[in-house]
């Protein structure tokens, strides 16, 4: 077994053998469902053309679904500093950027594969919660199935999303290590933009901070109904994100090969 494939098989196990991860992922799937079928269960479309997104009602959940996924990529790399075991991994497998791309890996699949379940899941139920609520073709919206383009891409997308979001929190726990400091600079990144731009009254610095920020521009994904009123569009958001992912995730693998552990 070659050192690549062997590192991919020593994060996998870890990911799936430590009760952490695992409840951590059921953590942001109850989420995700559970908040997304509050928020259905809230909206109401008293008339034709009211101009509601069901498709952001029904995928709202991830909202806070993806603050368990940041704090399990942050684990990933961060809880093996903090125990010193990470020098037991680099011993086993010395080259240092296979180790946080196997990380990546082992997350990426994970997190897809949760997301992806999740994410039906709620398209399940808000199929039985939002037709109680207006939302019916009668009102001018389709049918809840994936077989229409739009919800196909929004629910794709928020799985990618999810994935990027786990992508970037590996990278900013392998930039700084400590666990605790890791977590809050990922949930800082992420809530804190979208707080100080309600704050801001200039309105191109408004949309710009929207453009830019990693959790404002990745969610446009989610959007079905005058998407060219975005602040970005749908995959140029997405971008934006998949940006500050990698971006993170090489100056981590920098780091990671420079700095002593």
């Amino acid at each position: 077994m070659n050192t690549a494939l062997r590192a991919i098989h020593a994060e996998w196990t870890k990911l799936r053998t430590t009760p952490g991860p695992a409840l951590l992922l059921l953590a942001a799937a109850t989420v995700t469902v559970v908040l997304g079928a509050a928020v259905c269960a809230t909206a109401t479309c008293p008339h034709t053309g009211c101009g509601t997104d069901a498709t952001r009602l029904i995928l709202s959940g991830v909202y806070l679904g993806q603050a368990p996924i940041a704090v399990l990529a942050v684990l990933a790399a961060s809880g093996e500093h903090s125990t010193a075991l990470i020098r037991t991994t680099l011993a086993a497998i010395p080259n240092r950027p296979t180790v946080l791309a196997a990380k990546a890996l082992a997350l990426t699949v994970a997190v897809a594969a949760v997301g992806s379940l999740t994410l039906l899941v709620s398209l399940l139920v808000a199929g039985i919660v939002l037709p109680r609520h207006g939302f019916t073709p009668d009102h001018g919206y389709p049918r809840l199935s994936l077989a229409d383009g739009p919800l196909l891409r929004a629910s794709a997308g928020s799985v990618a999303y999810l994935v990027l979001i786990a992508v970037l929190s590996l990278g900013i726990a392998a930039v700084v290590r400590d666990s605790a400091a890791a977590i809050g600079t990922v949930l800082g990144l992420l809530y804190l933009p979208p707080l100080l731009t309600q704050m801001v009254t200039d309105p191109h610095l408004h949309r710009l901070l929207e453009q830019v920020a990693p959790m404002s521009a990745g969610l446009a994904i989610q959007a079905t109904t005058d998407v060219h009123r975005l602040p970005i569009g749908p995959w140029a958001g997405l971008a934006v994100l998949a940006a500050w992912s990698a971006g993170t995730l090489l100056a981590g693998t920098l780091l990671l090969r420079f700095r002593d552990t």
